[in-house]
């Protein structure tokens, strides 16, 4: 845990990116990255948030300030990572957003459902990262029991009725066909309505891991999400 302060001038952030159309559906938003994570994915495109020990660049209160500028200009400011409910001053920044008059979101790998569940009442909308079946979690993350929690994370969010995307980043050699339709099948037999698909892209990826599958709008993967899903998104390349 990356903190455990519950004041929001604790939260350690490593970057903000000031407008982007992408990251919270529908809404001009900010995303603050967050510092720290339990998981260690091999193929992670921000592993240089990992660590909750890096400088925090900026300090919450110009993250404050900056939003107050921005004030009638974004819609919405989206906390990422990293993994942000990593740390416990998160609850307290999304509060002071919300005081602002934005709207809140939230990348999540789900490795907390009970902090999450406290988060609720804070969200406006969630994107969950569901990285494979439950059981092959640890060889994604390297951390056993992983897909348990991340997997309840998916349940509390539904039986919640959050506003929420699921994405998957398949990880290389667990992206074949077989594999994906048996994931999308869960997923949609969970009741997971809007769904994206990602296409990997590791950076700095130990080198025996598989080159990553490449998703295109023909791939029978692809097809047969398209149809599960009310609303479906492919990320490709």
């Amino acid at each position: 845990m990356a903190s455990q302060s519950a004041n929001a001038d604790a939260l350690r952030i490593g970057g903000l990116t000031p407008l982007t159309s992408v990251d919270y559906p529908g809404e001009l938003a900010a995303v603050v990255y967050c510092r720290g994570c339990p998981w260690r994915c091999s193929y992670c495109h921000n592993a240089d948030l990992q660590d909750p020990h890096g400088p925090s660049e900026p300090a919450w209160t110009e993250v404050m300030a900056f939003l107050e500028r921005r004030r009638g200009l974004l819609d919405a400011v989206v906390f990422s990572g990293g993994e942000p409910t990593a740390q416990q001053a998160l609850a307290a920044a999304m509060a002071e957003v919300r005081g602002l008059g934005f709207k809140v979101g939230l990348h999540t790998g789900g490795p907390y459902p009970e902090r999450l569940r406290q988060l609720l009442p804070l969200l406006d909308w969630v994107g969950l990262d569901i990285k494979a079946l439950p059981e092959d979690y640890p060889r994604v993350t390297d951390v056993p029991g992983s897909g348990e929690r991340a997997w309840q994370s998916l349940r509390l969010l539904l039986d919640a009725g959050a506003a929420l995307e699921v994405r998957t980043t398949p990880m290389p050699g667990l992206d074949g066909t077989a594999y994906l339709d048996t994931l999308t099948a869960r997923l949609a037999a969970a009741g997971v309505h809007r769904y994206a698909l990602q296409q990997c892209r590791p950076v700095g990826a130990p080198a025996d891991l598989p080159a990553p599958r490449h998703l295109a709008d023909d791939d029978a993967a692809v097809a047969l999400a398209r149809r599960r899903f009310p609303h479906f998104t492919l990320r490709a390349a």
